[in-house]
């Protein structure tokens, strides 16, 4: 590569918001672009292109900028990635190190940001590099602390979180945080309640409302211009058994603040996942309730009532697992003259959109049965399975990943021994001020002494397992599933990913069926 190409990053995030507001010039990708496009004129660099991110923060990996950044260094269209501060780039230590001091080294791409002098050519300021990584990882920790504590607070004390308000519900423009009575909604909302209490079923309220033409939830708020996203329940624009029953149970609509069924994984991840209901967060009487206190506890009653667990309250062997294959709605259970079947009810909603689908149990657990039995017998070598197949001992399993765990946890303590180190050199060689010193001193000591308090814990659990009996191996388990003589929950809960079932055809006596395995 002859003339040295730079790529120009940029990223402005909501944490720029309040200079983006006054016009400050940190706080305008513009203002970033010509800071940088200037410099790298000064420097004799050619611009290969400018990558701009509005709305992103640093811990997001899926920035679209930044992965077409990436995308184009991996193929050399580069050899300079140029930005205002290493942070802009990532906030993460993990893509500091992966990056910066070790793909694009390999790439032949040098990094370089102008504020903080970050550059890959001068190998003195690495630790300094490395140092702004780890002060911008705390920043995002502390960052994501502080948001959720603020959050955690807002939701104690009844105030609304959240993009979308509850179908039913619009968002009080003059007040953040409130809940207002939408009436054209919240007239069917009424409507359902009362259908219920009067004796009608989920789906015969779902036939009734598709019906009379009243939009979905979702569709409602596409056709009034509101924020919203399709619920899971509904098919298309129809009005489901789930979708009526999800409403039925929404405390939201009885004037109590019910949020945080979900939480995050991490910090580092925009996943969610379900919250046990103990760590809900409820507050009462924070809105205008859509339904009386009577009908709200006359309605839980009845659904208390309907419930019908599957057989001796156990969960049935199927529960969650079977979908109709029509219209991808789950089969839910039901039983007739002593026998469990399993249908799809969206067919008593709208045949149009969905046939149906309806199996017996028992044939189902015969057909299943009979799968696994020949996926055993065709394509495993039962013998080589026990002695090869690596299914550890869940114990071992567990020591594994504790053990790796552990090895990790001390390989932080040396780098924060060696950062410590050359902090203090650092500072001797008057590369860092006294001020930053400290902090830097301080933030070190920290981690590090919580990083060892991990360390003896994760140590002591290691202890105890290491003085628990072995369990009999997974392989061993796996060959009693694969060799049954009755199909079980966990079978099923191993094997299956999902069964489509489908409407079946005159003359015969199995439906179509489909079954998704986990392997």
């Amino acid at each position: 590569m002859g003339t040295d190409k730079a790529a120009i990053y940029c990223r402005l995030s909501e944490e720029d918001r309040d200079k983006r507001l006054s016009g400050g010039d940190s706080g305008s990708i513009q203002n970033q672009k010509a800071m940088l496009v200037q410099y790298a004129a000064d420097q004799g660099w050619e611009v290969h292109r400018i990558y701009s991110d509005d709305d992103y923060t640093g811990s997001d990996r899926s920035r679209p900028a930044f992965q077409q950044l990436l995308r184009d260094a991996r193929l050399r269209r580069f050899n300079i990635v140029l930005c205002k501060t290493q942070s802009r780039f990532t906030r993460e230590l993990e893509l500091v190190e992966k990056y910066i001091h070790g793909l694009f080294p390999l790439w032949g791409i040098r990094f370089v940001s102008i504020v903080d002098n970050a550059d890959t050519n001068n190998r003195g300021n690495k630790k300094s590099r490395q140092i702004n990584g780890l002060v911008n990882e705390w920043y995002l920790e502390d960052m994501s602390e502080n948001i959720r504590s603020v959050l955690d607070n807002r939701r104690k004390n009844g105030f609304h979180i959240g993009a979308f308000a509850l179908y039913g519900y619009r968002k009080d423009p003059d007040h953040k945080g409130r809940l207002l009575v939408d009436e054209e909604a919240a007239a069917t909302v009424r409507q359902v309640f009362v259908l219920f209490s009067q004796g009608y079923g989920k789906t015969a309220i779902a036939r009734l409302l598709n019906a009379q033409s009243i939009p979905t939830p979702g569709e409602y708020k596409r056709i009034h211009g509101l924020s919203y996203r399709n619920p899971q329940t509904c098919i298309g624009t129809r009005w489901t058994y789930s979708s009526i029953s999800s409403m039925l149970r929404n405390e939201i609509y009885a004037g109590n603040m019910v949020q945080g069924k979900y939480g995050s994984v991490s910090y580092k991840s925009r996943k969610n996942r379900p919250r046990p209901k103990s760590a809900w967060f409820v507050a009462e009487g924070t809105h205008e309730a859509i339904i009386e206190r009577d009908l709200w506890d006359r309605v839980q009653a009845l659904l208390l009532e309907r419930s019908r667990p599957f057989a001796s309250g156990q969960i049935g062997i199927f529960a969650r697992k079977v979908r109709c294959m029509s219209c991808g709605g789950s089969m839910r259970t039901s039983k007739s003259r002593g026998k469990h079947y399993l249908q799809c009810r969206n067919r008593y909603v709208d045949r149009d959109a969905c046939p149906g689908a309806f199996i017996p149990v028992q044939l189902l657990e015969l057909v299943v049965l009979g799968a696994i039995r020949r996926l055993s017998a065709e394509y495993l070598d039962q013998d080589m399975l026990v002695n090869s197949i690596a299914l550890d001992n869940p114990l071992d399993i567990q020591r594994k990943r504790l053990g790796s765990a552990i090895s990790a946890r001390k390989k932080q303590l040396e780098e924060y021994a060696s950062a410590l180190r050359n902090l203090y050199l650092d500072r001797a060689r008057g590369l860092v001020d006294d001020q930053s010193f400290r902090t830097l001193l301080d933030a070190l000591n920290r981690e590090k002494a919580q990083t060892e308090s991990v360390l003896r814990a994760e140590q002591n659990s290691m202890d105890q397992l290491c003085a628990q009996p072995d369990l009999k191996p997974a392989s061993e388990r796996l060959i009693r599933y694969l060799s049954p003589d009755h199909l079980t929950r966990d079978m099923v809960e191993l094997l299956i990913d999902y069964i489509a079932v489908g409407r079946r055809s005159p003359g015969n006596r199995v439906p179509p069926i489909e079954i998704h395995w986990k392997f």
